[in-house]
């Protein structure tokens, strides 16, 4: 029997709920949702960790934040611990590495990768928008965010991505190959040629968006909260044309429009690289998956971004799409990213590496049971930005929440409970409060629930050697 090809789709920043099959259906993604109508569904899945490089480290890994150690954006990933391709050593499969990499240097082939195109800083983005004429407004001719937000859909990245993803995919359809296409987009400046893909009408703001902004949350993030804000006033006292966090609901409409119109871009191309298999008669050859590296707060709890333990930022799209198939299935538990791996070697006819803390999902694909088990996510401390001299708490308070690390466990059976060893704890009950609106952590009614948590979060910190003191 054939060994199965693999492509992965990789976005940026893409929450869950971007579509239909997670319930939104004013997103204007009809490629993804019909990879969905024939794909496995993980309802619940979440990241190791709500960043990019630790996110990205622990897929390709399948190790945890605080094993491989890269625990913030702009910490290369050690040589020590291998990645996908050098774990696979399977001679048989070409494997290929397309677009935003952000775990060490981007422009040189990585990590046991046969085909490569970079597209972050010095590129082959890059130098494909300079021959076109394009002028670089940075250092060593790379091109910022905010530029390439503003180029036409034509040189988008997206697009540059789909074109060599179809040209690998005519070059190997002989060959089994394993290709990951990692896409930039929706990440923010929330900017791109279809802003006015969907209409004012059709956005609407989180419940927690349309909220008075809430204060029995952690210090870190009412910080975040007050940092933002104050960027956003800077930003129309600049009179700059675009808003990297917002303040009124407008504000917040705005951006989640222009949001949803990077996810359409980013669809168009996965649904040309669909297309692509479907020409070479490769689609039920193929194993296809689609995750994000984390999610977006996008105005809800008055945030952006990532880095907190809300469902927005931790909880990510997750498909699966075996080879042959056509109709669509849904797995209600937990799943965590840390499992990817492990599932991906095992697709893949390979053993699960001995590095892997995570186990192989293959049986929840195949329809067999497996038991629910709660998902454990990490933060360690990184750099946030405060307003200068805020008034949210003393110095010295606000050192100790900048310096806060996380522990958070997402039970089978619907609680989220975040431990921390220098901020304030959360519970939060999804059967009553799917919104995470209030935090029952002073209600004693529910110790026994914390209690639970605490002593199955120490016995996993003690199986993965995580010597954080909570």
């Amino acid at each position: 029997m054939p060994k199965p090809n693999l492509i992965v789709f990789l976005t940026d920043q893409q929450r869950a709920d971007t579509m239909a099959c997670y319930g939104n259906t004013v997103v204007h993604a009809p490629c993804l949702n019909k990879l969905a109508s024939e794909s496995i569904i993980f309802e619940r899945a979440y990241v190791t960790q709500p960043l990019c490089t630790p996110s990205r480290a622990s897929l390709f890994t399948g190790m945890w934040p605080h094993r491989h150690g890269c625990t913030r954006n702009g910490v290369p990933l050690d040589r020590r611990h291998r990645t996908f391709a050098e774990l696979l050593e399977d001679e048989d499969y070409h494997p290929g590495y397309m677009g935003k990499w952000q775990l060490g240097d981007e422009a040189q082939r990585q990590r046991g990768f046969r085909d490569w195109i970079s597209t972050e800083g010095v590129s082959d983005y890059s130098r494909f928008l300079l021959s076109l004429g394009y002028p670089a407004d940075k250092p060593h001719e790379t091109f910022s965010e905010r530029a390439v937000s503003e180029l036409p859909l034509a040189v988008s990245k997206p697009q540059f991505l789909e074109r060599y993803a179809c040209d690998f995919i005519q070059k190997h359809q002989r060959d089994p190959f394993v290709l990951f296409i990692s896409f930039v987009e929706p990440h923010s400046p929330y900017n791109g040629p279809l802003n006015n893909e969907h209409s004012l009408e059709e956005i609407e703001l989180d419940a927690t968006a349309r909220m008075p902004a809430g204060d029995r949350i952690p210090l870190r993030y009412r910080l975040m909260r007050q940092w933002q804000e104050a960027e956003a006033v800077l930003d129309r006292a600049r009179l700059r044309k675009l808003l990297f966090f917002g303040i009124t609901q407008e504000e917040y409409r705005e951006m989640k429009q222009r949001y949803f119109g990077l996810i359409t871009m980013v669809d168009q191309s996965i649904g040309a690289i669909l297309s692509c298999l479907e020409r070479f008669d490769l689609s039920d050859h193929t194993i296809v998956m689609h995750t994000s590296d984390h999610g977006d707060s996008l105005g809800a709890h008055h945030l952006f971004g990532k880095e907190v333990m809300f469902e927005e930022a931790v909880r990510v799209p997750y498909l699966v799409r075996m080879p042959g198939q056509r109709r669509n299935s849904r797995i209600a538990q937990p799943i965590s990213h840390i499992d990817f791996l492990p599932t991906v070697m095992e697709l893949l006819g390979r053993p699960v590496p001995v590095q892997c803390a995570g186990i192989s999902r293959v049986s929840l694909l195949r329809g067999e049971a497996m038991t629910p088990e709660s998902v454990f996510i990490e933060w360690s401390p990184n750099r946030t930005k405060v307003v200068k001299g805020t008034s949210l708490a003393p110095r010295r308070a606000v050192k100790r929440a900048c310096d806060e690390s996380t522990r958070a466990i997402v039970t089978a059976d619907g609680w989220k409970i975040c431990f921390r060893d220098k901020d304030m704890n959360e519970l939060y009950n999804f059967k009553n409060d799917p919104i995470e609106a209030e935090n029952l952590w002073d209600n004693r009614s529910q110790a026994s629930v914390v209690d639970r948590a605490r002593e199955e979060l120490h016995q996993w910190q003690e199986t993965v050697g995580d010597r954080l003191s909570l």
